[in-house]
């Protein structure tokens, strides 16, 4: 069998390496643009902030050492530039010398990823522009930053990547300002949990200008200044990080299907339309996990998987890839970001019954050294109370709590089912009771009625005028609140007005939620928790 991979990097050498494994006597051949065939992409936000110190570290396998490890033949420099599907050849040119060639195969893996996109606007072929894709990208930016020259940065992009580069930046003592076209921060969030995030960064010095667009980048030969929608910033270095387009361009004429955004269709096996053509990485779409909907995932994780699933199919296996649920992890300025499953919006347009439930809890024993907190919202369908998505900030390891979320969602689980799991307990790990399980127990409570609850969103799109904040803190915070000490709210309490409605907040909302208990037990028939209290919520003092 010969076996012809289009492309490098995780999809390419990990679907190479496997069909390798899978049937040693297979020719495999990995032709790449490139002149690297296997780097680490997710990891060039850290060289810049020389959390990664050498750039060798940058370099996941040589074409030399990924060839004498598997077997495969590695052709780097050379570019597909069209598929004969009737001959079954992939015709080829050297990016350097232009000489064209041409490959046989059997089996054809596309695996061309994808590239940053350029935003149309006048200076970004000045110097000092980057992006942030390959390691030469990364090692420009960190000799950039090392020459001292760099003061200010505009990071155009808000997204993971530019948020990463934006903190990396910020570590090494560079102004940083972030940019983006759309309404928020952090893509596949929530806006209430993207808006807390943006008042982080901050609060750590990294300003997010949302709803701001490009339009210019003006320098006499070096970047000086950003034109946006709202104002001009100074910049002696930008990063655009506005998203990225799949390389796919050499497919046109072929007759491979293609969806609008120009990745290509594949089926539940990896299949392009021709049975014998793979397409796997950036560079194709596949499907969500929950709705079946088509989803682009690119994700150095979806693309290894990928790759191994695609790598056994070709080799005579029948298996089906399940699909993505949008799972992914950030490392913020002393805030940890992640999230899986639907988001709220998501959920209500692929129509579920949509009940939500934001809390915030331990992430380990409170009288441990270095306990922090975890803000977790959970989705759910009411009526079913299946487990839909959640996201979660905190100062720990949040990849702990998502990866029980996706686990819990891949299996089709009910809240009911994740209620009293048997998780690991010592104090320098977690609660008692977990913080997942918490957080659970919160959503169950609403979805009973034992809680009942105004969310953030609703807080903040102003559902809360007209009632009454009554303050259960420990001590009194609220200046325009009523100061109620929880200890004094027991059943029969009438020191509040029966015929108002009652806003009950306190730091995080426990509190908020037992004084709940006992003054519907007194007849108090019109109270809300506010979800996250004054740990997530700020409320109007005036």
């Amino acid at each position: 069998m010969n076996v012809l991979i289009i492309g490098g990097v995780a999809a390419g050498t990990k679907t190479a390496a496997k069909v390798k494994r899978e049937d040693p006597q297979a020719k495999v051949t990995l032709i790449t643009k490139s002149a690297d065939v296997s780097y680490a992409g997710c990891g060039l936000p850290y060289y810049v902030g020389d959390v990664i110190h050498d750039k060798a570290e940058l370099i996941v396998n040589t074409p030399e050492s990924f060839s004498a490890l598997t077997g495969v033949e590695v052709v780097t420099l050379t570019e597909a530039v069209a598929v004969d599907r009737a001959s079954k050849q992939v015709h080829t040119k050297h990016v350097i010398s232009g000489e064209e060639g041409a490959y046989a195969y059997d089996k054809l893996v596309i695996a061309t990823g994808a590239r940053p996109v350029t935003p149309p606007v006048d200076g970004v072929d000045l110097e000092g522009v980057y992006y942030m894709r390959t390691p030469q990208d990364a090692i420009a930016v960190r000799e950039a930053v090392d020459s001292g020259s760099v003061k200010r940065a505009v990071v155009v992009g808000a997204g993971f990547i530019g948020l990463e580069v934006a903190e990396n930046l910020a570590a090494r003592g560079v102004m940083v300002s972030v940019i983006d076209m759309a309404p928020q921060i952090l893509p596949g969030f929530d806006g209430e949990m993207a808006g807390y995030v943006e008042n982080w960064l901050a609060d750590h010095d990294i300003m997010c200008f949302t709803n701001t667009k490009l339009e210019a980048i003006l320098g006499e030969g070096h970047v000086q200044k950003v034109k946006t929608g709202r104002r001009a910033m100074k910049a002696d270095m930008v990063i655009l990080s506005a998203g990225i387009r799949p390389n796919t361009e050499f497919l046109a004429d072929t007759g491979i299907e293609l969806w609008p955004n120009k990745t290509v269709k594949v089926n539940e096996y990896l299949q392009t339309n021709d049975a014998d053509i793979y397409a796997l990485g950036d560079c194709a779409s596949v499907t969500n996990r929950i709705t079946g909907k088509t989803a682009w995932s690119p994700m150095g994780s979806s693309a290894n998987i990928e790759g191994r699933i695609a790598a056994q199919n070709i080799c005579g296996a029948q298996i089906k890839y399940p699909g993505v649920l949008g799972t992914a992890v950030a490392k913020l300025p002393g805030l940890n970001v992640g999230r899986t499953g639907l988001n709220e919006s998501d959920a209500r347009a692929a129509g579920f019954d949509v009940v939500t439930a934001l809390c915030v809890v331990d992430d380990k024993a409170s009288y441990y050294p270095g306990f922090g907190s975890f803000t977790i919202k959970l989705i759910a369908d009411g009526t079913t109370r299946r487990f839909l998505g959640l996201q979660v900030l905190g100062q720990g390891v949040v990849d702990k709590i998502v990866d029980i979320a996706v686990m819990a969602i891949s299996m089709n689980a009910t809240l009911s089912d994740m209620e009293n799991l048997d998780f690991a307990y010592a104090p320098p790990f977690s609660t008692a009771i977990h913080p997942l399980s918490t957080a659970v127990n919160v959503l169950q409570n609403k979805i009973d009625g034992r809680m009942t609850s105004m969310t953030p969103a609703q807080y903040l799109d102003g559902e809360a005028e007209g009632y009454d904040v009554i303050d259960l803190g420990k001590s009194a915070t609220i200046k325009k609140g009523t100061f109620v000490d929880l200890k004094d709210v027991k059943p029969g309490y009438d020191a509040l007005p029966k015929d108002r409605p009652l806003l009950l907040v306190c730091t995080r909302g426990r509190r908020a939620y037992m004084s709940q208990v006992q003054l519907k037990a007194s007849g108090y028939e019109n109270t809300k928790v506010l979800e996250g209290g004054l740990s997530f919520n700020t409320v109007d003092e005036e």
